[in-house]
């Protein structure tokens, strides 16, 4: 178990600034691996008892992440699909461990599906929609405005399934831009885009930008490698900073006319330096 002393070195962000999302599957007799991704470079640990273990696993993997949890553990976890028996199993088996910092719901589609999970928690306890298809996308505000709703996160390999379309950028540039204005119209804040996969490791950095420049601010992750990364790109980077420091400068020292944008690029800069700030880096 991490103790307590190497979690005050790790010094995660809060999950609402969170750009890494390790899901780690919930494999039974896996503590050591829990143990690892927690005290690892992602800045949230996801144990994943819904895609991350074969049907036969999942009650013996519900069982050894419900055990982690009660013997000192924090993470959150990804259930199953809202409303059915296996979600159910997922919540009666977390509903009072102490180590839950919230839950992923799995194929998110309604504000139904957040609110039944949410009455069957601890209050308070946060959830990230996971939204994994064509009605789940055209629901998003919903979703988002929905009572214990903490951040949604798109789910790219099952929505690709339900709706056929391909992996290019341009192609998914849609439902990226629907998360990212639910997201802001709902007051959340930014949606986790999708993982790279691990045999496409030579795109995380590609992929990483196009969540950036998508408005996403959180990526889910399937290797621990890709965690370094990932929280490098999506941080502010040193030129970012600067660049903002310098604008501020000179629109509080203005050497001529406003042209009409000093508003947006002020709250530009000034947001560069603010997450600056919550995350640690200069």
């Amino acid at each position: 178990m991490v103790s307590p002393q190497v979690a005050e070195r790790i010094r995660k962000p809060h999950w609402s600034l969170a750009r890494t999302w390790l899901l780690q599957p919930g494999v039974p007799d896996s503590c050591e691996a829990f143990d690892d991704a927690a005290s690892g470079s992602a800045d949230a640990v996801v144990l994943d008892i819904e895609d991350g273990l074969p049907d036969f696993q999942k009650a013996a993997g519900r069982h050894a992440v419900a055990e982690w949890l009660t013997a000192g553990g924090r993470a959150w976890v990804r259930i199953n699909t809202a409303g059915t028996p296996i979600w159910s199993a997922d919540l009666d088996a977390l509903a009072g461990v102490p180590g839950l910092v919230g839950v992923m719901l799995a194929k998110t589609e309604s504000v139904d599906d957040i609110a039944e999970t949410t009455t069957r928690l601890p209050a308070g306890t946060p959830v990230v929609a996971l939204i994994e298809s064509a009605l789940g996308i055209e629901s998003a505000l919903a979703i988002a405005r929905g009572p214990g709703c903490g951040r949604i996160a798109f789910g790219v390999g099952d929505f690709r399934r339900d709706t056929g379309m391909s992996d290019d950028p341009a192609v998914l540039a849609y439902p990226r831009a629907r998360m990212v204005i639910a997201s802001r119209a709902a007051g959340l804040p930014a949606p986790i885009d999708g993982p790279t996969l691990r045999s496409a490791s030579n795109h995380l950095a590609r992929d990483t930008a196009v969540a950036k420049s998508a408005g996403m601010t959180g990526r889910l992750c399937l290797d621990a490698a890709h965690a370094e990364t990932i929280n490098t790109l999506l941080s502010p980077s040193p030129l970012e900073i600067d660049e903002a420091r310098r604008t501020l400068a000179r629109l509080d020292a203005p050497s001529g006319p406003y042209d009409g944008s000093v508003g947006p690029t002020r709250a530009r800069a000034e947001a560069v330096l603010d997450l600056a700030a919550k995350l640690g880096v200069d």
